[in-house]
């Protein structure tokens, strides 16, 4: 039975044949160097520029690169998640493709992880070599993210990051989750989280993947991920709370309203029907508003508890597994 590596650098890929070639060798140096057990696997997410023959070539020289390839393009969180499926490595290394990442940080980064007892080392691009563009929207990004998650790490989005092994093998990424990984780990158990200043290259090759949009996508992602991981186990306490403070609203504003009716009737006064008044149709919504958010709670309480959410992602090829 082969040894298990000390390392395994998962690598989501999309459009990046120049860089490929390059970054495995840079790996390679360092890590021989070093001395450590590794394996490197590139996740090709439905590349259409040659990389999965590139990779292919590749492979057939290097025996330690495996590689898995999606029939499509279905984001960066996909690849990391399908990644960390098959990685076996005692710590997890994430990277991006783009030669941005520099590989001279990955032995420092299993040192925290194995030495130092963190559960997850997130990299800091504390000088980046990104236009101003990028950067205000990123460090605003960030800010907003380190006070709603309480986790004191100042890059999120950084794709060099470390991993224990058991934290890979139980979170579950999708979508566009990936900036949240720390997040979603924290709500896991794991809450010794890390931090490391890394060295961040200009862009060798290509051009980015990604265009301001992505802010936008991330902080709704921020507050999906938050609500999800609240309240994935208990959606009743969201729904049910909402619900019950709806319908309480409606229930006294009718009360009152009948109340009030039955008061005057019975004090001589003039009045108003209860069903004139717009109060008792803002009322009535409420109430309706309250069953509704009640019903929603005790579906979803059914849910979570008769399904388990699984995302598999169609390979079409695999090398090295």
């Amino acid at each position: 039975m082969p040894e298990r590596p000390d390392i395994s650098i998962v690598i989501p890929l999309f459009n990046e044949v120049e860089s490929i070639g390059e970054l495995c060798s840079w790996i390679d140096r360092v890590l021989g160097r070093e001395q450590l057990r590794y394996e490197i696997i590139l996740v090709d997410d439905g590349s259409t520029d040659g990389s999965w023959e590139e990779i292919r070539r590749i492979a057939s020289e290097d025996g330690l690169l495996k590689a898995l390839r999606f029939n499509r393009n279905f984001g960066k969180s996909a690849a990391l998640n399908t990644g960390f499926q098959y990685a076996s490595g005692e710590v997890v290394i994430t990277m991006d493709a783009d030669m941005q990442d520099s590989p001279e940080e990955i032995p420092e980064l299993y040192d925290m992880i194995v030495r130092d007892q963190y559960d997850l080392v997130s990299g800091w691009k504390k000088k980046r070599r990104d236009p101003l563009g990028k950067r205000l929207p990123s460090r605003f990004f960030n800010l907003v993210t380190r006070a709603i998650s309480g986790i004191p790490i100042h890059d999120f989005n950084c794709g060099l990051k470390a991993y224990r092994s058991s934290v890979v093998k139980s979170i579950h990424v999708y979508g566009e989750m990936h900036r949240y990984i720390p997040l979603i780990a924290k709500w896991q158990g794991f809450n010794r989280i890390g931090e490391k200043p890394v060295e961040h290259y200009p862009r060798k090759y290509g051009s980015t993947k990604y265009g301001f949009e992505r802010f936008i996508k991330g902080f709704l992602d921020l507050l999906s991920v938050t609500f999800v991981m609240r309240f994935r186990r208990a959606p009743m306490h969201f729904f049910g709370s909402l619900g019950t403070i709806s319908f309480l609203a409606g229930f006294i504003i009718t009360a009152y309203l009948i109340l009030s009716k039955v008061r005057s009737i019975y004090l001589h006064l003039p009045y108003r029907d209860v069903v004139d008044q717009p109060l008792f149709y803002l009322a009535l919504v409420a109430i309706l508003i309250g069953v509704q958010l009640f019903l929603a709670g005790f579906l979803a309480e059914l849910y979570t508890m008769s399904s388990e959410r699984e995302s598999n992602y169609p390979l079409i090829d695999k090398i090295g597994f």
